[in-house]
């Protein structure tokens, strides 16, 4: 995803359940990060996503992934992706699919943990998502893939 489709995907995300601090730290990350000043925007996105913000925490995981305003550091990238994941943000569920699927950062490919994401991901309202677990099928036995759907269902029971 281009950082600007990033960006709106962010500003048009639902309500916030952070502090007002913490809110304010996010919208200073966002000003900071279409500045093109990414280091900024990391000082500023720390303390929200460290309050449980899953905007926040996505948007650090593409910071390491990409390596702007800090050293590219892909297996820091997948612990944001994750944690962001976890606290229910579409886009860093079909991330940590990804990660899954091509075994990136220091994750080992995992395909049934990549459907699982992925199917997670398309719930929650990621088109591309559902794209994704139509292709990753095609790469798995239907034991997988009955796995990987009950993992998914799991999560969402949560």
């Amino acid at each position: 995803m281009h950082k600007r489709g990033l960006l709106l995907s962010v500003l048009v995300a639902g309500t916030l359940t952070i502090s007002a601090a913490a809110q304010a730290d996010l919208a200073g990350g966002l000003e900071a990060w279409k500045r093109g000043d990414f280091e900024t925007a990391m000082v500023e996105l720390v303390p929200a996503a460290e309050e449980g913000d899953a905007d926040a925490q996505e948007l650090i995981g593409v910071l390491y992934a990409l390596g702007l305003g800090v050293e590219q550091d892909r297996a820091k990238a997948f612990e944001w992706y994750m944690v962001s994941a976890e606290n229910g943000h579409a886009g860093a569920q079909s991330g940590v699919g990804w990660y899954y699927e091509v075994g990136m950062g220091g994750v080992p490919i995992d395909l049934v943990k990549a459907h699982m994401w992925y199917a997670v991901s398309a719930v929650g309202g990621d088109v591309d998502a559902a794209v994704s677990v139509t292709e990753v099928e095609k790469k798995m036995t239907p034991e997988q893939i009955a796995t990987a759907q009950a993992e998914a269902a799991a999560f969402l029971s949560k």
